[in-house]
């Protein structure tokens, strides 16, 4: 007996990996809706490779009644005004928008990290997921933490543009072609040129100079690891399509080699380590697309800091920075709380 799944925003980047992702998994669903908005009504998308095809449906008039899980990818007003409808219906919503995460009500998830954190669904109905550039750092910090006690965080990001959603691809990729011909690419999804160049601004900018982004970083990684760990980062938009890269400092309370630090890693769940020192021996954003894990790279011992390390942390940020994450929670979910059969 399977689930009754509703993918809202199936129409955009992140609501079509989940569906596949959903397939690929051979997640159990007994029926599946793909929701959106009434631009999309209407329009068919693939299920995956199942060679099923949906039909999508208008969130306008979608009654949530009777359906077991909502899988919202459709940004934070359409959270905002839909998920504590589709909530109070009975149906469970894991939200991908940045709208529920620091509720206090709400539990932030990543099932390798805090998987227990998920019993506190019941008070809202509703479960969050993390910032594309939170959920792979804290996948690869758990673990770390857990055998030598994280103190601090410096990390700066190399942000796709497909965090951005379409718009931010399509530019890339206008941009590019412009400039390849003598022409001028006008930015308009972001404040800069993209192509050829890089942009240390992610989200609206806060009164202390810091960016929304680097604010999610901070404050998600304290709610879902440790709120006694100090982080600090800065988040930069670069040239790639698709893949989100992370070069992360780290401060412990204990020792650990970079050894050591490596053994525990390739242990860890959701993490591959490729760490040759040697040319090529390491994961760029190129190679980690389509991939469910999260790779750690380039581990060294900091030797300015007591109890230090540097490591170079890369993941396909539609899937585990977004899509993959909503669908493991749905399947922590589901065998802890929903089970059916």
């Amino acid at each position: 007996m399977g689930y009754r799944i509703a993918v809202v925003g199936a129409t955009g980047n992140v609501g079509r990996e989940m569906l596949n992702i959903l397939a690929e998994r051979e997640f159990p669903v007994e029926e599946i809706a793909a929701v959106a908005s009434s631009r999309s009504h209407g329009t068919e998308i693939d299920f995956g490779d199942s060679g099923k095809m949906l039909k999508v449906r208008n969130l306008e008039h979608f009654d949530f009644t009777g359906w077991d899980m909502a899988l919202f990818a459709a940004g934070s007003e359409a959270s905002k005004k839909y998920a504590p409808i589709a909530a109070k219906a009975g149906c469970v919503v894991i939200d991908n928008s940045s709208y529920f995460r620091m509720d206090p009500d709400v539990p932030l998830v990543v099932p390798e990290v805090n998987p227990d954190a998920i019993d506190g669904y019941t008070k809202r109905n509703i479960i969050a997921n993390p910032n594309c550039s939170t959920a792979q750092m804290v996948v690869a910090l758990k673990p770390l933490h857990d055998e030598a006690k994280i103190t601090r965080v410096v990390v700066a990001t190399y942000q796709s543009v497909s965090g951005a959603g379409k718009s931010g691809m399509d530019e890339l990729f206008s941009q590019t072609r412009d400039i390849f011909v003598g022409d001028k690419g006008e930015p308009s999804t972001f404040t800069k040129q993209i192509a050829f160049n890089v942009i240390p601004h992610i989200d609206s900018f806060l009164d202390d100079g810091s960016t929304k982004e680097e604010w999610k970083m901070v404050a998600e990684t304290k709610k879902i690891l440790d709120s006694k760990i100090k982080v600090t980062a800065t988040c930069v938009r670069v040239p790639v399509f698709v893949g989100h890269s992370e070069a992360i400092n780290i401060e412990f309370e204990r020792e650990i080699t970079a050894e050591r630090a490596r053994e525990v890693l390739r242990e860890a769940p959701g993490i591959m380590v490729v760490d040759k020192r040697e040319d090529g021996g390491y994961v760029t954003p190129v190679e980690c697309v389509g991939d469910y894990a999260t790779y750690i790279s380039r581990i060294r011992e900091d030797s300015t800091v007591e109890n230090g390390l540097n490591l170079w942390c890369v993941s396909d940020n539609l899937r585990k920075g977004a899509a993959l994450n909503a669908v493991q929670i749905a399947e922590l979910l589901g065998r802890k709380h929903l089970k059916k059969g």
